[in-house]
């Protein structure tokens, strides 16, 4: 099953890929020079993360158990630290700017089928 991010009915992110391995959620995006504006990566049971050996800016959406969004980090440099954010669960790395792009705020209800929401 494709693995998607939704805002009610409109898919926000249509290729998403869920980090759910110790290889796979170490790796992130790091490395990567590109972030197409479609892709995110879900980390889910993450309320944590570091940028160190990314080479370029990201957003990062931290969301609670049910998917409610807690807290938006917009163009969250390379080479730094985010301490656990509190009510959140599950964390989303994107784009840079794609969180505003895409209309994502504070109180916003996510949902990705199989993961969370």
């Amino acid at each position: 099953m494709k693995t998607i991010l939704k805002k009610g009915e409109t898919v926000l992110y249509g290729n998403c890929k869920v980090a759910n391995t110790f290889f796979s959620r170490f790796i992130g995006l790091m490395g990567k020079s590109f972030v197409a504006d479609d892709n995110a990566i879900i980390f889910p049971r993450c309320n944590s993360i570091h940028t160190f050996f990314m080479r370029i800016p990201i957003d990062i959406i931290f969301v609670s158990e049910s998917g409610k969004v807690v807290r938006v980090f917009s163009q969250f440099r390379p080479w730094k630290l985010l301490l656990p954010v509190k009510g959140a669960v599950h964390s989303i790395e994107v784009s840079s700017q794609g969180a505003d792009r895409n209309g994502i705020r504070i109180g916003d209800q996510l949902t990705c089928p199989g993961v969370f929401g």
